[in-house]
């Protein structure tokens, strides 16, 4: 497959993936079901790990070798874990709280917080095309405060709210490590997604213990099939992602705005699925927002 055609790949089991997560935490305790959602992931990469040491003969696809590492390589994947782990931690909570056809759009507007970021923390200046980006974005983005209105839920002063837009700020700079780690080191796709599999579980372990011991509330787990098939789901989209930036003629201001397409399916899935309601104004302003995203990446380019 090309890298194109991987990276749609990637959108679609993507847009599953947010539908997946918000049936796995709607009404669940939030600490269990990221946890178990990691350690299917890690449940899943442990043999491949270990024949890759044993017998890498036996695999049955060479591109699922999980190379040797050094530990200088092991601590730059810990650090790709922890940032996406502090905005999985946000981002399930929101979901939680949030009707999917609100969170995921959301969450979709990673590249304008990134650039407001640097805008203010560095000084950067945006080209005039970007700042037409910007305020697109913006502008889907005021018309989702006015449709989550009609939900009861005022965008100024919903903590969940605030949660996904954290969320979003936090995996656009997560975005910027990926393609930074694949251009700058040898690391293979399946390498980056074994350990990081790891070390989620590793990561999350604390977070589980500290809900059990009630410091994190006392909301009720209930185990469901949808948690396992979180983990399964996101194996597959990264696969797909890492596997078309590994690609050399692979371009990220082309891979990015296609990942997020995968707010068309997780939207049409709130609908049809979760029967979400002010559809007709959610979608007019998630076109609005995409056609702003589209604007900026093209200008990043």
């Amino acid at each position: 497959m090309t890298w194109i055609t991987l990276t749609l790949c990637s959108a679609m089991v993507l847009g599953v993936y947010d539908l997946l997560r918000k049936a796995a935490v709607r009404e669940n305790a939030v600490p269990p079901v990221l946890f178990f959602s990691v350690l299917t992931g890690a449940l899943v990469w442990s043999p491949i790990l270990a024949l890759s040491q044993i017998a890498p003969e036996s695999l049955p696809d060479p591109r699922l070798l999980v190379d040797p590492m050094t530990w200088s390589q092991h601590a730059l994947i810990a650090i790709k874990s922890l940032i996406v782990s502090s905005s999985w931690i946000f981002a399930y909570f929101a979901i939680k709280h949030l009707p999917v056809t609100l969170a995921s759009p959301i969450r979709s507007t990673s590249p304008v917080w990134t650039i407001l970021l640097a805008l203010i923390i560095l000084g950067e200046s945006p080209s005039p095309i970007q700042w037409i980006g910007i305020a697109t974005i913006m502008l889907g983005f005021y018309g989702f405060t006015l449709a989550g209105k009609l939900e009861g839920i005022h965008f100024h002063r919903n903590k969940w709210v605030l949660y996904m837009v954290i969320a979003a700020i936090v995996a656009g700079g997560s975005g910027f490590y990926d393609r930074w780690l694949f251009k700058t080191t040898p690391l293979s796709p399946s390498s980056v997604q074994c350990w990081f599999s790891i070390d989620l579980t590793i990561i999350f372990l604390p977070f589980l213990w500290a809900w059990r011991r009630g410091w994190l509330g006392r909301s009720r787990f209930q185990w469901r099939w949808s948690i396992p098939f979180v983990g399964l789901s996101l194996l597959a989209a990264d696969y797909f992602y890492f596997t078309a930036l590994t690609d050399p003629n692979a371009l990220i201001s082309v891979v990015s705005p296609i990942r997020r397409t995968a707010v068309i399916v997780s939207f049409l899935g709130g609908a049809v699925f979760y029967r979400e309601r002010s559809i007709r104004k959610k979608a007019l302003c998630l076109l609005i927002l995409v056609i702003g995203v589209i604007i900026l990446e093209s200008a990043t380019s």
